[in-house]
């Protein structure tokens, strides 16, 4: 079993920052991976980025490569993600997920949190 907790949303005006958080706990076994993902109102969920724990290898859905960084704490048990230039199609609710394989498929991420909505103004 592995838990999830993220925090970090909130309300910002577009081009501002936010750094999102996921405190992880639980078997490692389950958790070599930790992405993140997202849901817009109406839309399906979708991949953001991911990151393998051990060595810190990261993966993004290209067009939030260069606003969007993941990063990982492992001290912690934390992973962040730093989303800057934020535009208001950034308007989701963040998902964090591990997973012993990574990827950007949802299908191969077993635990997920409950989620934390960045919601971004005009």
């Amino acid at each position: 079993q592995v838990q999830l907790v993220e925090s970090g949303g909130g309300l910002v005006q577009a081009g501002g920052s936010l750094t999102l958080s996921c405190a992880a706990s639980g078997s490692t076994l389950q958790r070599n991976f930790v992405g993140w993902f997202r849901q817009a109102p109406g839309k399906e969920r979708e991949f953001v980025a991911t990151i393998a724990l051990n060595n810190g290898d990261t993966h993004y859905q290209d067009s939030l490569q260069g606003r969007f960084t993941i990063s990982r704490d492992n001290t912690k048990n934390a992973v962040y993600l730093q989303m800057s230039s934020l535009k208001p199609e950034d308007t989701a609710v963040y998902y964090c997920a591990s997973s012993r394989y990574g990827g950007s498929n949802e299908g191969f991420y077993n635990y997920w949190g409950q989620g934390t909505q960045v919601t971004v103004s005009s």
